[in-house]
């Protein structure tokens, strides 16, 4: 099975500007596609910006809605497939929401961040309950999850028992959490033995500063791709073949002794 080759877009676009955000993912569906890339992952809230305030609720889109549209359109002209994040609206309830579109424009996977981060995520949004989601992309088997969500090692140990060999996390990381992209996502992928496609927001953006280094994480530890600070379109294959040998020179999900951490699911004051 070929490595897929994956694009990570670091790129804030305009903040409370639908159509610019939709040309800027074009733009960079177009360049990776250049590449020979054959999926793009896009930022959390991607498509409206995050900073937006109330502009989120009025915002907020049905997981079929127009946006959704939009993209397939991106990404069946430029036949690739896009991962991207937007505030989804579901009847009175509005989520922070990932969605990924396949190549043919169909609808392969949507989520809700399950694990809110502070005061502006938390009066905005509901929180998702669903933790893992997965569909089959490039012969691999792709999860889906939001920013903060990658920082709960539960969170991603449930994708890997799940079988999940790719982990895109569209991101929002801001400062001074730079050790989150710097050293807990490539852990998170050794200690997992995955993929982690990891895509962030960058530069100021209201109250919040967002720091860029969007990562490919491999599950040897290491940035397969690693952007800067500013706006950037990086790439790295995530390769099949590699993945099923790292897995056999470090069998953490192998030699786990589940009956020795039960206490771990129980609350605790």
């Amino acid at each position: 099975m070929p490595p897929l080759r994956t694009a990570l877009l670091q790129s804030s676009g305009q903040p409370g500007d639908v159509a610019a955000n939709l040309k800027v993912l074009d733009e960079a569906a177009a360049r990776a596609a250049a590449t020979g890339a054959g999926l793009l992952v896009a930022p959390e809230m991607f498509v409206t910006g995050y900073a937006i305030g109330d502009d989120v609720a009025r915002l907020a889109e049905p997981a079929d809605g127009d946006w959704a549209d939009a993209v397939a359109d991106i990404a069946e002209r430029h036949r690739l497939a896009i991962a991207y994040g937007y505030p989804e609206r579901d009847g009175d309830r509005v989520y922070n929401a990932a969605q990924l579109i396949g190549a043919d424009g169909a609808r392969l996977l949507g989520y809700r961040k399950t694990h809110l981060y502070g005061g502006f995520e938390t009066d905005s949004f509901t929180p998702g309950d669903q933790p893992v989601v997965q569909a089959e992309l490039g012969g691999l088997r792709v999860g889906l999850m939001v920013c903060y969500d990658v920082e709960f090692p539960e969170n991603v140990r449930a994708h890997a028992l799940a079988g999940t060999q790719l982990l895109l996390v569209p991101t929002a990381l801001m400062h001074p959490a730079e050790i989150v992209a710097e050293s807990v996502v490539p852990v998170r992928a050794f200690e997992n033995q995955i993929y982690i496609a990891y895509a962030n927001r960058t530069g100021p953006e209201g109250e919040f500063e967002f720091v860029g280094l969007s990562a490919l994480a491999g599950p040897d530890g290491t940035a397969r791709a690693r952007a800067g600070r500013g706006e950037e379109l990086v790439v790295g294959d995530v390769d099949p073949e590699f993945l099923a040998s790292s897995r056999e020179a470090n069998p953490y999900l192998r030699d786990r002794r589940p009956g020795l951490y039960t206490s771990l699911a129980r609350a605790r004051a």
